[in-house]
């Protein structure tokens, strides 16, 4: 049975840019009231401001789980809160052996603690009210790691596992728990990182257009594109020596090698100057 939208309160961390700007402007088209969160608060006003008193902008930092008490109480008006996107992400690149404490300290911060912060400020509402729906976006790295993004990939694959087993948790609450993986997304993101050979490039508004999907018609697991889920799996079930002649046939594996500085540049030191603390 498909599930209405309009009328639905939703949270969308990280809502002031890519996927989670796509994924506000998605929602409130469609008739939602949407509580954007985002550290950069003149960019999610910007994002809110079009949509009149039905999308509303707040600081939030997810890393803190105060500022997520913050920002709930910022927000409540627009609330009980249905569906929570947790979508807030950052990825810096490069090898782990180079990669310094603070960055690795801040991907895990932002990309795990943010998505574990979130479920504990917004979940006891679903559960009290018996329904509500999460959904987590993490990566397709999230399942098939690649080489020069190691805490990235590890922190989606936590993203995942997070997700399978709130799922078993919520489940019996009448709480939903769906969790998203896109490929490469044209994002500030991953500026400079080339689209695998064959794979059509993912735009934020396709992203955006998977996580309304599952939340009108819930599932585990969603992939985008959709069809990269069955080859990845089948891969993985195949013995480790054929997945490591097949990994270095495949320009899949290398993607995040392959990314260019120069064009990274300036999404490198936003994200680190922003994140890592000392």
């Amino acid at each position: 049975m498909s599930r209405e939208i309009s009328g639905k309160s939703v949270i969308v961390t990280g809502g002031a840019r890519g996927i989670g700007k796509a994924t506000v402007e998605r929602f409130a088209r469609l008739g939602a009231s949407v509580a954007v969160g985002d550290r950069d608060l003149d960019l999610a006003q910007a994002v809110a401001g079009s949509f009149g008193d039905r999308v509303v902008a707040a600081r939030l930092d997810v890393t803190d789980p105060a500022s997520w008490r913050e920002f709930l109480d910022e927000t409540a008006h627009l609330g009980p809160w249905d569906v929570l996107v947790n979508n807030a992400g950052i990825m810096p690149l490069g090898p782990v052996i180079k990669e310094p404490d603070a960055v690795t300290r801040a991907i895990i911060d932002v990309n795990v603690h943010g998505v574990i912060n979130g479920t504990k400020a917004v979940a006891p509402g679903m559960v009290d009210r018996g329904r509500g729906h999460i959904v987590n976006v993490a990566s397709a790295v999230g399942r098939l790691a690649v080489p020069d993004g190691a805490t990235y990939s590890a922190s989606k694959f936590a993203v995942v596992g997070f997700s399978e087993a709130i799922r078993q948790e919520l489940a019996p609450q009448g709480v939903e728990v769906s969790v998203v993986l896109p490929t490469v997304v044209q994002t500030e993101l991953a500026a400079g990182v080339p689209a695998a050979k064959g794979m059509k490039p993912v735009t934020p508004d396709d992203v955006a257009a998977a996580i309304v999907r599952v939340v009108r018609h819930p599932r585990a697991e969603l992939w985008v594109p959709n069809w990269v889920q069955g080859p990845t799996k089948l891969t993985q079930a195949l013995p480790r020596r054929i997945q490591n002649v097949l990994a270095k046939m495949n320009d899949a594996s290398r993607v995040l090698s392959q990314a260019d500085p120069a064009a990274r540049a300036a999404y490198e030191e936003r994200a680190r100057r922003a994140n890592a603390r000392d």
